[in-house]
């Protein structure tokens, strides 16, 4: 059976301007028509990718900032085409990439349905077919003739992924958008995608997420630097991921910040000591950094543990074994954590907030995922194996008793 989707040495080349120059006025734009050209220089966003992708594949693109995730997903999607390379796609592809992608701000929520339903290639009659579950899934019922520029724009990102997600496409490909979804929202996105992958449709997708893309890919495709250096299980490919990241630094630049908009706290800095050998029943130690611009009487800062279904496991807050944290004054401020961890070997997902009397401060969801690994002796695997998350210490005393 031929691939659904074949990959064939796709390249992507962009054309920049080696030293930008600032903004020019009309007179200073004529008067530079006479003098020698800026510098250009070629980027390859994407060089010599290949891949194929059966029929009711689930496959996670992986990569840091800057590997060609996004761009491999706009030309799948004929957003852009390659330099080189072609692409074969046998069924219909259906693509969220960015949020209002497709849609019209000037149209009703109904008349955006349809329409992009068409651009998607669907028959009017599939539209109608899906309009309810549609409209049910992105619950915007109440404002459905309304013009979509009067959405927020959660209820747009909802809207463009139940139609995403709901016709009958064979092939659905999803950036990381979702990641602007609130907390429900995402897990309902989830479940949705769960089902999309029993169903035998086809599933691309990109997500910084490695818990999410754990629990909803099969496959993985690792991008570094525009080339694919891995195609394979998620797991290795998660696994394969994480070693080329700075031992136990998690970035933050790109992080998902929630908060205040003006806060008065911003964790510049986060390091977990011995992040490549975490086992069973050894402590933990957690190094933050944080900026603050103001006095702060009660600070507490938290570390939150989650399972690759979002359950949340533990959450370790300062104020659980001390008084609050007093900041005196504004500036740069370190914070080491140390506790010991009864989680059973397998991935978790962390994430790190702080908070005040007054509320919170800010709080960084899903930063990176963690991995414990079982002790080397056979006993512990076979404690491995046991149900639940925990291993708790206890004490069994067996006695012989003689008939």
């Amino acid at each position: 059976m031929k691939p659904i989707l074949e990959i064939q040495n796709i390249s992507k080349k962009f054309r920049i301007n080696a030293n930008q120059q600032p903004y020019l006025s009309l007179r200073d734009s004529i008067s530079n028509l006479l003098k020698p050209k800026f510098k250009t220089e070629d980027f390859w966003a994407l060089k010599d990718v290949s891949f194929d992708v059966q029929q009711g594949d689930t496959i996670g693109i992986i990569g840091k900032n800057g590997a060609g995730k996004s761009t491999l997903l706009k030309i799948l999607s004929k957003i852009t085409p390659p330099t080189s390379g072609k692409i074969i796609s046998r069924g219909r592809i259906a693509s969220l990439l960015e949020v209002g992608t497709g849609f019209h701000p000037e149209l009703s929520g109904r008349e955006n349905i349809f329409m992009n339903g068409s651009i998607l290639g669907m028959r009017k009659t599939e539209i109608q077919k899906n309009f309810d579950a549609i409209v049910d899934f992105a619950g915007v019922q109440k404002f459905i003739d309304t013009p979509l520029k009067h959405y927020s724009s959660g209820m747009q990102l909802r809207l463009a992924f139940a139609v995403a997600a709901f016709l009958e496409n064979e092939i659905l490909i999803i950036d990381e958008v979702l990641a602007v979804g609130d907390a429900e929202f995402q897990k309902k996105c989830m479940g949705k995608m769960g089902d999309i992958s029993k169903s035998g449709r086809t599933l691309l997708f990109v997500s910084h997420n490695l818990i999410q893309l754990k629990d909803i890919c099969l496959s993985a495709v690792l991008l570094e630097n525009g080339k694919k250096i891995f195609y394979g299980k998620t797991t290795e490919g998660i696994s394969m991921y994480q070693n080329k990241l700075i031992p136990g630094v998690v970035e933050l630049k790109n992080a998902i910040r929630k908060g205040p908009e003006q806060s008065i706290f911003k964790f510049t800095s986060l390091t977990i000591h011995n992040e490549k050998n975490l086992k069973e029943k050894e402590p933990f130690k957690i190094h933050f950094k944080f900026t603050v611009t103001q006095k702060i009487n009660n600070l507490v800062v938290g570390v939150l543990i989650s399972d690759i279904s979002g359950t949340k496991v533990v959450e370790i807050r300062s104020n659980q074994t001390q008084t609050p944290l007093l900041i005196d004054k504004a500036g740069d401020y370190s914070l080491d954590l140390d506790f010991f961890s009864a989680l059973k070997s397998n991935i978790y997902s962390l994430s790190i907030g702080s908070r005040s009397k007054e509320g919170m401060l800010e709080y960084l969801p899903d930063l990176c995922v963690i991995e414990i690994k079982p002790e080397t002796t056979n006993e512990a695997n076979i404690i491995s194996d046991l149900t639940g998350y925990f291993i708790i210490n206890s004490n069994w005393q067996l006695t012989h008793d003689s008939l």
